[in-house]
């Protein structure tokens, strides 16, 4: 299951008339801790702003983020799940909150119906929108640890130093 760090930083912008506007933008990050939030905060975002200033890192639960191609506007989705306590002979609702993007809170439910099918019941209780630029799933493929057995690599190192 991911972790999720909503981030906040700011920066400083010279707009057209040569003063210097303040830029706040939010990204969410799939990290394993804040310093790896952090780390990966700094590589997504140092390319374009080269002075930043991080505002805030903080968790965000999360139970699923869906990521759409065509949309760029998020909204985070509060879902009650409904089962029925058999002890106590009542309803139960546990929340759950959820990320997409979509173009407008019409298509956020659409797709949410889409998403979670009928195999629950369920409640889209919230659509909210969000001020979120970014999301930025963790990719192992940047980071692919080969394994290989002891004995290969002294023979490996044994042949290239002959």
């Amino acid at each position: 299951m991911a972790t999720w760090y909503y981030s906040k930083i700011r920066y400083q912008r010279e707009d057209e008339t040569g003063t210097l506007k303040t830029i706040k933008e939010a990204y969410l990050i799939d990290a394993v801790s804040y310093t790896d939030a952090e780390a990966r905060l700094f590589e997504i975002v140092a390319s374009n702003t080269p002075e930043f200033q991080i505002d805030k890192i903080s968790k965000m639960k999360l139970a699923e983020v869906f990521i759409e191609p065509d949309s760029e506007t998020w909204f985070k989705a509060k879902v009650q799940y409904i089962s029925f306590d058999e002890s106590s002979q009542k309803e139960k609702k546990t929340a759950h909150f959820m990320l997409i993007n979509a173009i407008d809170p019409g298509e956020v439910y659409k797709l949410l119906k889409l998403k979670l099918g009928t195999l629950n019941d369920y409640e889209i209780t919230d659509i909210n929108l969000t001020d979120i630029l970014e999301v930025c799933p963790y990719e192992p493929e940047n980071e692919i640890l080969k394994f290989r057995p002891v004995e290969e690599v002294i023979n490996e190192t044994l042949n290239t130093n002959q």
